[in-house]
Parts: C-alpha cells; structure tokens; sequence
C-alpha cells in the first residue's frame, strides 16, 4: 500500500501499536496489513464492505477494529505517538460537534412565510381526530 510513510515511520508505529495493544487474546495476524487497512477506509472513505480484498476479510478487519477500539487501544495509540513527536503541539483537531452550519443549512422550508389567516383558521375544522373524553359512567355490572 503506497502511503507517504517511510519505513522508519512504520517501524515506529509498529513498535507503539505492539506496546499499547492488550496481551489477552490472540495477536492479530499482521499489525502493519491492519493498520494499513484502517488508513484505506479513512483515507478513501469507503465503507468496511469496499475494503480491498488485499486486507483480507472486511469483517475480520471491523471486528479487530471494534474491539480494539472498545479496549481504548487506539487513544493511548495516538496519545503516546503524540508524546512521541516534537510538533504534535502545532496541530489542532476538531470534530463536527465544534462546527456550526449556516441557518440555510438547518433543513427548515425557505420561501416566504405563509400563514393561514385567522378567518381560515377558525373556518377550518380541527386536525386533530381525537374526541373530547366525557365524564366516566357507572358499570353495567354494579
């Protein structure tokens, strides 16, 4: 897989996949294939169904991926490859709960406003088919 990562870089982030990973369970196959696959499907934005033969079963590759995920594997992953760099503090993340769409974008009808008038209102009949309930009556039975 051609990525803009050299060897060494690899090497790195092997060696600090391998110390954050848990020790209970299996040892996945190949880390570097993995890992690897998880930058196709972010990088291409596919989904794990479109993942490329090449990485195997998709499904085995999401349910590593779950897992490890559950395990909170990938946050001390990227916390301690960014303890690692000397200008990690340069980058800044956000997410889209920090990003605001523009009022157009809410989904709300555009156009002018259109209100019946008060006339046509009170003209109409209700548009609710609910009935008005009545005062509860004695049992036939009592």
């Amino acid at each position: 897989m051609l990525t803009t990562m050299s060897e060494d870089d690899w090497a790195v982030a092997l060696r600090v996949f391998d110390a954050v990973r848990s020790r209970r369970g299996a040892k996945g196959r190949d880390d570097r294939k993995f890992l690897e696959a998880l930058h196709y499907f972010t990088v291409n934005n596919v989904t794990w169904r479109a993942l490329p033969a090449e990485f195997g079963p998709w499904n085995s590759v999401w349910k590593r991926f779950w897992r490890l995920r559950e395990a909170g594997v990938f946050e001390a992953f990227f916390e301690t490859l960014a303890d690692l760099s000397e200008t990690a503090h340069l980058v800044q993340m956000f997410d889209s709960t920090v990003v605001r769409a523009h009022v157009s974008a809410a989904g709300a009808k555009g156009g002018p406003d259109v209100r019946p008038s008060a006339a046509h209102a009170a003209g109409s009949r209700p548009r609710s088919t609910s009935k008005p309930t009545t005062t509860a009556l004695p049992s036939p039975s009592t």
